[in-house]
């Protein structure tokens, strides 16, 4: 029994994880730019871009931080993230496969 409108959420769902995963690289990214010094929060396009991406990410970040302090200095908390949202994707992309060939389709 696969709907159209379960396929169609779990799209949604799948789509809304890779926009995330997405959101997260980038966050990571513009830290590093910011702490290597090739980008300055100085600049108000810099700042509001990287306050977006942190109250994107951070909320997430902390709660995985709670369990996995970071390490020497080296926070695994993006990692740790990256883990989870792919293991959510291919988890919710291995239902959607197993859904339709149960089917027929």
């Amino acid at each position: 029994m696969f709907t159209p409108i379960i396929a169609t959420l779990l799209w949604i769902f799948d789509t809304v994880i890779g926009l995330y995963i997405f959101v997260v690289f980038l966050s990571v990214i513009a830290n590093w730019l910011i702490a290597f010094g090739v980008l300055s929060t100085r600049n108000d396009l810099a700042r509001s871009l990287v306050n977006f991406l942190d109250a994107l990410t951070e909320p997430v970040f902390r709660r995985v931080r709670r369990i996995v302090p970071p390490i020497g200095g080296f926070d695994l908390s993006p990692i740790i993230v990256f883990i989870i949202l792919y293991a959510l994707k291919n988890l919710v992309d291995a239902y959607v496969v197993m859904a339709m060939f149960s089917r027929g389709v």
